[in-house]
């Protein structure tokens, strides 16, 4: 059984899964019978979760959202879909591997599938520069969603990227000008786009693949301007005051759900969606279903007409200023 990683607001819940372990290596190396017991910690363990991840702060959930068991793009895409084939490059400079797409089916039906892909461990996150896109990763990106349009294919994207790669050569290759691109593309993209948040959203970086008729979110997922230590190193100039700035910036599912910003919030199961892949990829799967039933028989220009309203909605607020003279 693999070993389990915990965060420090987990600790009570890692001590008593220590206990557990210790108690499954007596009874496999003795002839005693303590399944009981075990039976009773492992239920105590489990109202331990429900009891901690019940009030979690911003700043926690940002810790769970980057737990690096947690799933990520090609996870769910094994899960959630079938026949997937995927596609490389930019047909301009390169295959930025940080953002990964390609033909799949989903229920059975055609579609495209793009998302941001971290990496598991110190290889794989070098090679996937840790889910941070260069502008050659977005122009993939938006060749698969024009090639999506082409073929009259639904485009399912997901979001977990701590944002774009500010790099000098990423710079020197026009990033800022490939993110408004994709934003540009999209908003007038004449098939259904569903997005969703399955971890870190980050800056310009997701928003460059969030464009959506749809946004869906995990329940312990994060979407914002800036990453909280970002915020602080501008707002207080030391990154260490990162919780205040999560408190500050309304960057957690059920804030962003409250504020218009986002369509739906997908439940995780107890934990998190990394204590159970599967499930959370169920979760998720019913929820695409939903969104993409919702949107299948709409025409184009209903599309890109929604789409626009939507943007549009964001941030209308009624100053009552006036009312109380």
């Amino acid at each position: 059984m693999a070993k389990k990683t915990f965060l420090d607001f987990e600790q009570p819940i890692a001590d008593l899964e220590t206990k557990i372990e210790e108690l499954r290596y007596v009874q496999n190396e003795s002839a005693v019978d303590i399944s009981s017991e075990i039976e009773q910690l492992a239920k105590k363990s489990q109202q331990l979760t429900k009891d901690i991840y019940s009030d979690l702060t911003p700043w926690q959930i940002t810790k769970i959202a980057r737990h690096a068991e947690r799933p990520y793009t090609l996870d769910y895409v094994a899960e959630i879909f079938t026949h997937f084939v995927e596609l490389h490059g930019d047909r301009h400079f390169a295959d930025d591997l940080s953002i990964v797409g390609g033909l799949a089916r989903f229920n059975g039906t055609p579609c495209m599938v793009i998302g941001q892909q971290k990496g598991r461990d110190t290889k794989e996150r070098g090679l996937r520069n840790f889910g941070m896109c260069k502008p050659e990763g977005y122009r993939k990106a938006l060749r698969l969603m024009k090639l999506a349009e082409k073929f009259k294919l639904p485009v399912f994207t997901f979001v977990d990227t701590p944002g774009a790669y500010p790099g000098i050569d990423a710079e020197e290759r026009g990033q800022s000008e490939a993110i408004g691109r994709n934003i540009f593309e999209m908003a007038q993209l004449e098939v259904p786009i569903i997005t969703t948040i399955i971890g870190e959203g980050g800056s310009g970086g997701a928003l460059a693949i969030s464009v959506a008729d749809q946004l869906i979110m995990l329940q312990y997922a994060i979407y914002s301007v800036i990453s909280p230590e970002g915020c602080a190193s501008i707002l207080w100039k030391t990154s260490e005051r990162a919780q205040d700035a999560a408190d500050a910036l309304g960057i957690t599912a059920h804030r962003l759900k409250a504020l218009g910003l986002i369509d739906k919030i997908v439940n995780e199961p107890v934990g998190g969606a990394h204590r159970d892949t599967k499930q959370a990829a169920a979760f998720l799967k019913r929820a695409l279903a939903d969104g993409y039933r919702q949107l299948a028989d709409l025409k184009p220009r209903e599309l890109v007409d929604r789409r626009y309203e939507r943007l549009q909605s964001y941030g209308r607020f009624t100053d009552t200023k006036a009312n109380a003279k």
